[in-house]
């Protein structure tokens, strides 16, 4: 498990949970990059914990019920990062 959390070059860990802010220069790419995020995780069936700011996009994941970092928040923190990836949104470093 740690190998994959890892791998996530854009999140950090802490506090049980998986963190990556994302830039997205606007109010506007932060709307969309999140609706992208929202069809993701209603895929998935696990939501993130999201807070659209002006000009970027904070993200964290985690499995309430398991209190911890599971399978499911790094398969999403991949998918999110892929979304990023594809809008031309950089995380923060």
């Amino acid at each position: 498990m740690q190998d994959r959390i890892d791998a996530l070059t854009q999140w950090q860990s802490a506090d049980d949970a998986l963190h990556a802010r994302f830039l997205t220069g606007s109010f506007v790419s932060g709307v969309t990059f999140i609706n992208a995020i929202a069809d993701a995780a209603e895929a998935a069936g696990h939501h993130p914990d999201v807070d659209l700011r002006f000009p970027h996009v904070d993200i964290s994941l985690t499995t309430h019920d398991a209190g911890s970092i599971t399978d499911k928040d790094i398969d999403l923190a991949n998918e999110i990062s892929q979304i990023a990836n594809s809008q031309g949104i950089d995380a923060a470093s």
